[in-house]
């Protein structure tokens, strides 16, 4: 019920992302960006051709996908005269170098690696007057999850996202969505932003997008994308063919077997029966999420039922601390999710009755 926490999208060795990596592996592992790459290209098309960006940029990882995102928003800036301050939300989670964890609304994973990058402003999420008033003429963007996974599986509500892009579009600020998590499919369409019907102005994916091989990406719109100019920026191994070639396999798989649908339909099977089994377990306080992305909130640390359910077969993990996170892969058949769910209801009724 992890799926190396949202990477696994497809299980593990699905015959698909094994035959590509596997002729890829053939062919040509590695060769300079500088060059046209023909995975790196097809699944650049097929992403802005599942999406409404124009432009895509290869990573290595989510928190390069980030830095990306950042970089490009304050290049974006410069070049139309603004400030290049980047607000973002408390309880969010961007990634683990010194930019991103500024820009992470978690203060734990900033402690001890002082002096800190400046130009970030945390607010709380789901809050539209708390962004309003932090919004001034410093400020070129606004970064959020549309659904936050560090922070506890906490969705954004989907008025709240008009209201943000509203205030974007008043303020002239661009939208920065982080679907490292919650995109490729998860919480029961491609993008996540399609899920609420609010475009932002760049997107920020990796995790399940290559199906277990590391790499990140970042979609922008084309006037967003246009600020960057060759030499701005760029990475040795972004786009490289092994890693392109597994993510396109996996995409294209998301995509003809509608995963995203089947995401849908069997997250709100397991938030029904979650929700029906767990009204008699008092530390139980909410079940919430999205898709097959999933969070049991406890009244106290999760870490005991995690332990348990580990030693009865079912892996999960705690996301702040108090919340049991699930996010299987978007294949997971209904007999193992019952068979998931029965374990989860065991191990609950169990840590709750040691009082």
């Amino acid at each position: 019920m992890l799926a190396g926490i949202a990477v696994n999208c497809l299980g593990h060795c699905h015959p698909a992302v094994v035959s590509a990596l596997s002729e890829q592996a053939r062919q040509l592992v590695h060769c300079s960006n500088l060059y046209y790459i023909r995975p790196q290209a097809r699944l650049a098309k097929l992403l802005v051709d599942s999406c409404d960006m124009d432009r895509v940029l290869f990573v290595n990882s989510g928190t390069e996908a980030v830095e990306s995102a950042m970089k490009l928003a304050r290049m974006w800036a410069t070049k139309n005269g603004r400030g290049g301050k980047i607000i973002t939300m408390e309880g969010s989670f961007h990634g683990r170098s010194l930019a991103a964890v500024c820009a992470t609304g978690q203060p734990k994973y900033r402690k001890g690696f002082d002096p800190l990058p400046t130009g970030f402003q945390n607010v709380p999420f789901n809050d539209v007057d708390a962004l309003r008033d932090a919004i001034g003429p410093d400020t070129c963007a606004i970064m959020l999850e549309p659904v936050q996974g560090e922070g506890g599986i906490v969705a954004a509500g989907e008025d709240y996202l008009r209201r943000v892009r509203h205030l974007c579009d008043e303020h002239g600020l661009l939208l920065i969505f982080d679907e490292i998590q919650c995109g490729m499919g998860r919480v029961g369409s491609l993008f996540a932003y399609q899920r609420y019907g609010v475009i932002p102005d760049m997107i920020t994916i990796a995790k399940a997008l290559g199906g277990g091989v590391p790499i990140g990406a970042l979609l922008a719109k084309e006037r967003v994308a246009s600020a960057f100019t060759p030499g701005t920026h760029g990475t040795t191994f972004g786009g490289n063919p092994l890693a392109t070639a597994a993510a396109l396999a996996t995409v294209s798989v998301l995509i003809n077997e509608d995963l995203p649908g089947r995401a849908r339909e069997l997250g709100d099977y397991l938030m029904d029966q979650l929700r029906r089994l767990t009204r008699d377990i008092p530390m139980v306080k909410e079940i919430r999420g999205l898709g097959l992305m999933v969070g049991i909130a406890l009244d106290r640390e999760a870490a005991p039922v995690i332990d348990l359910m580990r030693a009865r077969g079912v892996l999960a993990n705690a996301t702040n601390t108090t919340v049991v996170r699930l996010v299987p892969p978007l294949i997971i058949s209904r007999s193992d999710l019952d068979r998931a769910i029965e374990v989860i209801i065991d191990c609950l009724k169990e840590v709750s009755s040691r009082g």
